[in-house]
């Protein structure tokens, strides 16, 4: 197999894992080299996230050389890490439209491949599915093995602790990798956690072991025996945390080196035989075998289109600003002239735009890691405490903290700032990743407030009247990428009073209400309506989805004889709902169009084609108004 420059001798020869179980050592070495080649070409000009991937090839082939999947169930954390995966498991050549419109998803997804176990986008989920699946396995005489790959990220996160509790009380078959790539390995003591890894890892070794436990039985004495073994190996072989996982009923072995393929698949075999739940503990270095990945393994988690042979990125020409840049700019804006405001993120900092304020006010700054619920329970401290805190989680992050957003801010009445970033299309990362439902989710919550700017000037307003706001919660949702190119830089803070939408152009016959920045498609395919009609609906701009504006609703529904809501949300329970729900308690009620987020899953895309299947783009919502007339004339 040829591409570019480069011929890939074994990798062309890769159509399933079975493929490479005949490999020597050193031909899983030039795989993983090609693999790593491959990746970087594809991810070059199709972007991915590409640093995870290079750091975890060698882990990845060998679970799939040491392991038989599909039978075997190899469960991936987020699956950041699973290109490899991908790669060698029938989806090659359908990898260089990875995260494509119609192409494959960029994480695993069960409907696409039988290898593809559980699907993962969102992280801390593997050991609790591989306990299933163990579980699932027992219970049905299946004998199938079960490894969840999880990296030290999605450790910290509440369930994946929750399953290695429940996995290690259960004494389940299940092997948990610990992709570490947080640290080096320590040259100094590294011949002798190999040598006391192979000692535990031994066959022989284990099987006097079981014999010994078996004839210690299930008493006290087992247990004091246990707990001194536990103490007498942790002060020999562990770097701080061992411990922990042999206290929650997991054997620990490692640290091991996740780069070197040997030392993987010399492990992998011996634990594979070794029952009960255990955790491999390796080291590993995100972005490995691409220098400009390794040196700036922020950047290169997602790098966006670079250049393969230099590593320069290619940034967009865009001259507008992003909302991330809009929301971190405003955060540091309002801390300085509020001594109370304080920034949390779980683990999104740089992705939210939240550095910032990290760089300016580092003591006003809290990434508390990937915690969601911990964020917001944090925040609702803070505030209870006296503090007025910023809480940034992407829109499809926040649904995992509905209960703390429900019982700890809003039952409480507490003042916190939730600001929704990536809230409606999200584009590439797909169904996993897209804020289609923040708006239905949290307008359920009595006492909410729900604000959907339309552009950058709103977004800065819309944090100040959330600064100043007294209750709790003051959610504002915003997209992900560019906005209007409004000058909000030069822009006087001022209070959006809640509640209030704005009408931005007068029409006839037809009420459009819109939320966020579709409202400027909205207003922007009205015009272009009335200059082929002579016709056009008339644009509001809700800004609030609760407490809707019932001034606003009241005066359209007296007069017009239409509503079209527009919003980049699902159609269930946001805008659409809001507004019907208050015309259908009208004498007279008004019909009620949505033009909206449809009730299904939408796969991976770009935004603009994402939108315009869902007629969110100026040109179909034209389309769309066009229409509406013309059967409002044919009635006539």
């Amino acid at each position: 197999m040829e591409s570019g420059n480069m011929t890939y001798r074994l990798l062309g020869k890769v159509d399933s894992p079975s493929d490479i179980k005949g490999f020597s050592i050193e031909e899983l070495r030039e795989l993983c080299a090609e693999i790593r080649h491959y990746m970087i070409e594809c991810c070059s000009v199709n972007p991915g996230h590409l640093g995870s991937s290079l750091g975890a090839v060698e882990l990845i082939i060998g679970m799939h050389y040491v392991y038989n999947a599909p039978a075997d169930k190899l469960v991936f954390d987020v699956g950041h890490q699973a290109y490899t995966h991908k790669i060698i498991t029938g989806r090659r050549e359908a990898f260089r439209k990875n995260r494509m419109k119609d192409g494959i998803s960029g994480f695993p997804k069960r409907s696409e491949s039988p290898y593809d176990a559980f699907g993962a986008g969102h992280s801390s989920t593997s050991i609790s599915a591989a306990l299933g699946f163990a579980e699932a396995s027992k219970l049905q005489g299946l004998g199938e093995k079960v490894v969840a790959l999880i990296g030290d990220g999605s450790l910290t996160g509440g369930l994946a602790l929750e399953g290695l509790n429940n996995a290690g009380a259960a004494k389940t078959d299940i092997l948990v990798v610990l992709n570490d790539n947080n640290i080096s390995i320590d040259r100094n003591i590294g011949a002798l956690h190999e040598y006391l890894l192979d000692i535990t890892t031994n066959p022989r070794y284990n099987r006097a072991k079981k014999q010994v436990w078996d004839r210690l039985g299930d008493g006290w004495f087992r247990k004091r025996v246990q707990k001194f073994v536990i103490s007498a190996k942790s002060s020999l072989v562990r770097h701080s945390g061992g411990d922990l996982f042999e206290s929650m009923g997991f054997r620990y072995f490692g640290p091991i080196d996740g780069n070197d393929i040997e030392q993987v698949v010399k492990t992998l075999k011996k634990l594979k035989e070794i029952e009960g739940p255990k955790l491999l503990h390796t080291l590993t270095t995100k972005g490995k075998g691409y220098a400009p990945a390794e040196e700036n393994q922020t950047v290169w988690h997602a790098p966006g289109i670079f250049d393969p042979e230099t590593g320069e990125r290619i940034k967009s020409s865009k001259g507008e600003s992003r909302y991330q840049d809009v929301f971190g700019t405003v955060l540091v804006e309002l801390a300085k002239m509020n001594p109370k405001v304080v920034g949390i993120t779980p683990a999104m900092a740089s992705g939210c735009g939240m550095t910032m304020l990290a760089e300016a006010m580092p003591e006003r700054f809290y990434d508390v890691g990937i915690e969601e619920e911990h964020a917001v329970t944090f925040s609702a401290g803070l505030a209870a405490g006296g503090m007025k805190p910023f809480c940034n989680i992407y829109s499809s992050f926040s649904h995992r903290a509905f209960d703390q957003i429900f019982h700890d801010v809003a039952l409480q009445d507490l003042p916190v700032v939730l600001c929704l970033d990536r809230g409606g299309i999200v584009g590439q990362d797909g169904a996993t990743h897209h804020g289609c439902y923040d708006m239905s989710i949290y307008r359920s919550i009595p006492g909410a407030v729900i604000a959907a700017p339309r552009n950058e000037i709103e977004l800065k307003d819309m944090m100040y009247s959330g600064m100043e706001y007294p209750g709790g919660p003051y959610i504002i949702r915003y997209p992900r990428g560019y906005g209007e190119g409004v000058d909000w830089q030069n822009h006087e803070f001022c209070k959006i009073e809640e509640g209030k939408g704005e009408k931005m152009i007068d029409g006839e016959e037809i009420a459009v209400i819109a939320a966020g920045p579709v409202a400027n498609r909205a207003a922007e395919a009205a015009l272009k309506v009335k200059e082929t009609t002579g016709k056009n609906p008339a644009i509001y701009n809700i800004r609030y989805i609760k407490p809707i504006d019932t001034e606003l609703l009241t005066e359209i529904c007296s007069k017009f004889s239409k509503i079209i809501t527009v919003e980049d949300g699902t159609v269930i329970g946001g805008l659409y709902g809001a507004v019907s729900e208050f015309v259908s308690a009208q004498d007279k009620p008004l019909p009620v169009r949505a033009v909206a987020i449809p009730d299904r899953y939408l796969s991976q895309g770009t935004q603009q084609e994402l939108k315009q299947e869902c007629g969110l783009t100026t040109e179909e919502l034209e389309g769309i108004f066009a229409k509406e007339f013309e059967k409002i004339s044919k009635k006539d």
